[in-house]
């Protein structure tokens, strides 16, 4: 069987090692746009803040251990059309542009996602930047170590956005963070968290511009200067655009079924409209457990499963996807926080009937040293109890516990249950009775309108 797999992330790491283990015999090629294989974006803020000092280090794979496993790496080769009656894809060498055509049994796409870039004047400038992949890794080093950038502009709220604002402070620059909405983490946090979060910010010196629209990113001589919104101008030796992602797609436009917003149809198998051709990770949509519809999330952790599930369904159809709750964990300079499912700020969006209870508690109890506070906020179905989100944060690292909550979401646990489960106790390490038991007790008064004893 002749494999070829198009992305060497998340998802094509994921579909080259179980294609290795699952059919021996396999002659398998990989194809990569970079010249290095297998780098993950998620380990770019390790890296800008010199946690993780060579950059070579956040890569799953190597050339040479692939090829020492049989593998054909193409790298620097761009995969520009698919031809799914010939069976061959369309790739250009891009250290000698020239083009060839190659054949295959079976096909993996994991083209992964690029940043979305926003349609204002001034993109085309000198020092505009992304974050994105290992080349953008290293321009925005570079600037972080360079003592000629002083302002910097962070254009998005978001995951990629706030990551980026604490890399630029922690390495003394002053920052100004930019979005439409009127809070950071808009999507990702509901707003008694990002309250908090944005009160840190701005304790921190950096300042913080919500609610307002780039109108143009403003420069002399080639180069940004400002970034002016319908509100103010900002000054900026650096500005950095982190607007999302979109699918990276395009290039496949009438050869494969997409869905509107770009993403590749996908069956529960991960296969495409084409016969022998499977797509997984960020280019993909993936079935949400909360309400059982199809999501854009872009996570390594789905890119991982569905990249298994496909490279097990090659010869046949046999593994299904499992559901996601699009569970993540994030940290901005003191605090810890995650989340997963649903939330106010998306439950309109969700199509189910739900209600939230937000809690502060102490992690251990209140007699044991050094107890950090803690926040949570527990979603769930009106009329069912049914758990379909959670939000944790604390200084305190209680992110683990958010894998409990995604697995209550999946099996469908309602309050009641949570709220009884068997968790151990101890003080040195939590409450007698555990932070995700209160909550859960909460949630399950607030929905029975039981008035809580105050002991």
């Amino acid at each position: 069987m002749n494999i070829v797999v198009v992305g060497t992330s998340h998802g094509g790491y994921e579909a080259v090692k179980t294609a290795l283990e699952t059919y021996p015999d396999a002659k398998i090629k990989l194809f990569e746009q970079t010249d290095k294989v297998s780098f993950l974006s998620c380990g770019i803020q390790l890296y800008l803040e010199d946690a993780v000092q060579n950059i070579d280090y956040i890569h799953y794979a190597t050339r040479e251990g692939y090829s020492d496993q049989g593998v054909d790496v193409y790298a620097h080769h761009q995969v520009t059309g698919l031809d799914p009656k010939a069976k061959t894809i369309h790739a250009i060498n891009l250290d000698t542009q020239k083009a060839s055509d190659i054949s295959y049994d079976k096909l993996i796409l994991t083209p992964g996602a690029v940043p979305r870039q926003l349609p204002f004047k001034g993109n085309d400038l000198e020092n505009v930047y992304f974050l994105r992949g290992r080349e953008w890794a290293l321009k925005n080093k570079a600037k972080i170590n360079d003592p000629n950038i002083k302002d910097v502009v962070v254009i998005g709220s978001g995951y990629i956005g706030i990551e980026l604002v604490e890399a630029y402070v922690k390495a003394g620059k002053q920052v100004t963070v930019i979005d439409v909405a009127d809070r950071i983490l808009p999507t990702y946090l509901d707003k008694e968290f990002t309250d908090l979060l944005t009160a840190d910010l701005i304790k921190r010196g950096i300042n913080v511009q919500l609610g307002e629209k780039v109108q143009e990113i403003q420069g002399q001589n080639g180069k940004a200067t400002a970034v002016a919104t319908d509100k103010g101008v900002y000054p900026a030796d650096l500005v950095v655009e982190a607007a999302g992602v979109v699918p990276n797609t395009e290039w496949l436009k009438g050869t494969i079924e997409q869905n509107p917003n770009g993403t590749i149809k996908v069956d529960r198998y991960q296969r495409t409209s084409a016969p022998d051709v499977f797509a997984a990770g960020d280019a993909c949509m993936i079935d949400y457990s909360p309400n059982g519809e199809k999501m854009p999330i872009a996570l390594a952790t789905n890119a991982r499963r569905q990249a298994v599930v496909a490279a097990l369904n090659l010869e046949k159809p046999s593994v299904e996807m499992p559901s996601v709750s699009g569970t993540s964990a994030l940290s901005l300079f003191d605090y810890k926080f995650a989340t997963t499912g649903i939330k106010e700020a998306t439950a309109a969006k969700s199509g189910l009937k739900t209600q939230s209870v937000f809690v502060e508690d102490y992690y251990r109890p209140s007699f044991v040293p050094d107890t950090e506070k803690i926040y949570m906020k527990l979603t769930y179905e009106v009329g069912t109890n049914r758990i379909v989100g959670g939000q944790l944060m604390s200084k305190h690292d209680i992110t683990p516990a958010i894998n409990t909550l995604s697995l209550a979401i999946q099996t469908k646990q309602t309050t009641q249950q949570l709220a009884l489960a068997d968790f151990f106790f101890q003080p040195e390490f939590d409450q007698q009775w555990n932070y995700l038991c209160e909550l859960a007790k909460a949630a399950y008064k607030k929905a029975n309108n039981i008035v809580p004893a105050n002991l």
